[in-house]
């Protein structure tokens, strides 16, 4: 008995199937790491080689720029110190206590303005000049209202971060598609139930690129404001920078500045590994090749 098309066809589909499987279970746990590493050392490589050009070329002294080498040995040894560990503690108790509180004000802004239409046309614009303006330019004002303290650092992060943060809120609503809201209303969602399980989670990647957008925001701005605001028996990533300077230490300075890199490189593998999670969720993350 003749196999028709629609029949060969599907076997086809079917053997490519099982053999993409394959693939991907020879692909092991190891090979997928290395996959991701690679790269990234090549690039800290490429980064090192260009440093180091730069200190041969004798532009500066090394007291003023020191070499990749005597950088990661002063590096190596404030890791051995407990004062080292308290700064990289303190600064981020800082920058996670102020990003939370700015995904809380911003999540409330971006609601509010994405369904009120009074709202929006009042201050859509203003959240987006919010936005782009300085983070600096904020410090004068939180260090009048709250002297020198951590509420004026947390205050400053936490209107560095919130614009964006409501801005990824408000382009998800936006882009809702209006037949999951019929279908919602169908289903007797209203205000916070429609918010709660349909209109979040169809907001999600952008809210999430948001969130990323928001977070960058928030460290820019905390180092700014540690470097600004020095608290006595606080010792901080930003106080490292400022004695380093003060002290013409660039080893120290350098030192810190990879520490600060580091950090800013691992939270973005942190959302990267949760934008691959929910595309995999939504069925989105199907790569050619």
């Amino acid at each position: 008995m003749a196999v028709d098309a629609p029949d060969r066809l599907n076997e086809q589909i079917a053997g490519l199937h099982a053999l993409e499987i394959q693939v991907k279970r020879k692909r092991g746990i190891p090979a997928l790491l290395w996959g991701r590493i690679w790269p990234m050392l090549l690039a800290v490589g490429i980064v090192l080689a260009i440093w180091e050009g730069v200190v041969l070329a004798g532009f500066w002294p090394e007291y003023v720029f020191a070499g990749p080498f005597t950088a990661l040995q002063e590096l190596g040894a404030r890791l051995g110190t407990a004062e080292f560990w308290h700064a990289i503690a303190t600064t981020m108790r800082r920058g996670i206590t102020g990003f939370a509180l700015a995904i809380l004000a911003g999540v409330v802004v971006g609601a509010a303005v994405s369904r009120v239409r009074l709202l929006r046309a009042a201050f859509g614009s203003l959240i987006t000049g919010l936005q782009t303006m300085p983070s600096i330019a904020w410090f004068p004002l939180a260090i009048l209202l709250f002297g020198l303290n951590e509420s004026a650092i947390t205050f400053v992060v936490v209107l560095g971060a919130a614009p964006s943060i409501a801005n990824g809120l408000i382009t998800g609503v936006d882009y809702t598609p209006p037949i999951l809201l019929r279908a919602g209303h169908v289903l007797g969602l209203r205000r916070v139930a429609l918010y709660r399980h349909l209109i979040l989670p169809a907001s999600l990647p952008s809210f999430l690129a948001g969130l990323k957008q928001g977070w960058a925001f928030a460290w820019r701005s905390l180092m700014a404001g540690e470097i600004l605001v020095i608290i006595a028996n606080q010792p901080s990533l930003g106080e490292q920078l400022h004695y380093a300077r003060e002290l013409a230490d660039s080893a120290r300075l350098l030192a810190t500045m990879i520490v600060i890199l580091v950090i800013g490189v691992l939270v973005d593998v942190l959302f990267g590994v949760a934008d691959s999670a929910l595309r995999q969720r939504w069925g989105l993350d199907q790569r050619i090749g």
